[in-house]
């Protein structure tokens, strides 16, 4: 299944705002993702857990459905996981919510200064972040929260598309655990910036700096600024119970590195 294209954002020339353009075009994207189909197995997966559910959760009626970003469009962070969780994000349709998992993330983007409230539950839980983004390469739950090569390259032009229209704010990406660092690279690359060869390997606390994207001819010089910042990405373990029960990664470490990266974005 191919992936549509997303419109295009209109410049101030064509009487819309950029901003405002930017927004439409994320929430449409957005839109799009929710309706993809593209991978059988993660199909099949996600809509066989909607029905037949986790007895805790027997009430709900599953999102089952891909999940897509959350988060504002003037995002100057974007936070990188790896897959929504077959009843978290898959319950609920936002990224890191409803499970043990978000519980960690939310809690620290909270303590940091970067979310309303330390936890969500729900898509509809009045829950705003601050200046961040939260997406994921693959954008269905997969079984054994193991999605394969293939699925990961099948998803990455979701995030291709997302980053370029991030890209007039994004400063700093937090990217959390091996997989998502691997699929998140080449995204950065097709979106516009330049990633350093070979490849940097993935650590947690780990920071690189891609150089910005080259503007086209016949910009000015503003717009050839604001296209040419470069992007800082860190790296942080995930927030899976193996690593937060095991001590792998604490609430400091999380901290850490959000504010880290917070304050590279401008945001702290």
């Amino acid at each position: 299944m191919a992936v549509p294209d997303v419109p295009a954002v209109p410049d101030a020339s064509s009487g819309a705002a950029p901003a405002l353009a930017r927004a439409v075009a994320l929430a449409e994207l957005d839109r799009q993702v929710a309706g993809c189909g593209a991978c059988p197995r993660l199909v099949d997966w996600r809509e066989k857990v909607a029905r037949t559910k986790r007895a805790a959760f027997a009430d709900w009626t599953y999102w089952g459905r891909p999940v897509p970003g959350f988060g504002p469009p003037d995002a100057r962070l974007l936070i990188v996981g790896l897959a929504p969780a077959a009843h978290g994000g898959n319950r609920t349709g936002r990224m890191f919510t409803g499970d043990r998992s978000g519980d960690v993330l939310y809690q620290a983007m909270y303590d940091v200064g970067l979310a309303s409230h330390p936890t969500s539950v729900s898509a509809d839980d009045g829950l705003e972040l601050y200046g961040v983004r939260i997406t994921s390469p693959v954008h269905c739950a997969p079984p054994a929260n193991k999605p394969t090569p293939g699925e990961r390259d099948a998803c990455r032009p979701w995030l291709v598309r997302e980053l370029r229209l991030l890209r007039p704010t994004l400063r700093a990406v937090v990217v959390l655990g091996a997989f998502g660092w691997q699929a998140a690279l080449p995204a950065f690359a097709e979106a516009g910036w330049t990633v350093p060869r070979p490849r940097p390997a993935f650590a947690h606390g780990a920071r690189v700096r891609l150089a910005g994207p080259d503007a086209g001819q016949g910009q000015g010089q503003g717009q050839r600024q604001r296209q040419g910042r470069g992007l800082d990405v860190f790296g942080c373990f995930h927030v899976s119970q193996r690593n937060t029960f095991t001590g792998r990664l604490t609430p400091e470490m999380l901290r850490d590195v959000l504010r880290t990266a917070a304050g590279a974005a401008g945001l702290l």
